[in-house]
């Protein structure tokens, strides 16, 4: 099985990639020049810090092995590695979309994910 990251995004940015049938990032993606994507072990903080309080949002898992070279695992928050896509994400990639849903406390409740 493939490795897998995660992209968290909102549900009419979602929506517009797909009509398209590509995901060229989020408005801060663009400002980096990369599209963030998180680990397993990092998609919870990655919620917490970027996106409290937000609802109607989705989680995309992706295979990581079907995005070559333009996948990076660069240094970021904390030390930690964070994949980074330099280059459009092709839905061809994508495993799954799962919403995202508040609980009553305002935290995010994640599906299952794999590793």
């Amino acid at each position: 099985m493939s490795k897998l990251i995660y992209k968290i995004a909102p549900r009419g940015l979602w929506q517009a990639a797909e009509a398209a049938g590509v995901f060229d990032g989020a408005p801060i993606d663009h400002a980096d020049g990369y599209i963030h994507f998180s680990t397993a072990a990092q998609a919870v903080e990655t919620a917490a810090k970027h996106f409290v309080g937000q609802d109607d949002l989705l989680l995309i898992a992706v295979e990581a092995d079907r995005l070559g070279e333009a996948l990076k695992y660069e240094v970021s928050r904390g030390g930690d590695l964070f994949p980074h896509l330099y280059a459009s994400l092709p839905m061809d990639a994508v495993l799954w979309v799962k919403p995202l849903p508040l609980d009553a406390g305002g935290k995010h409740q994640f599906p299952e994910m794999d590793a």
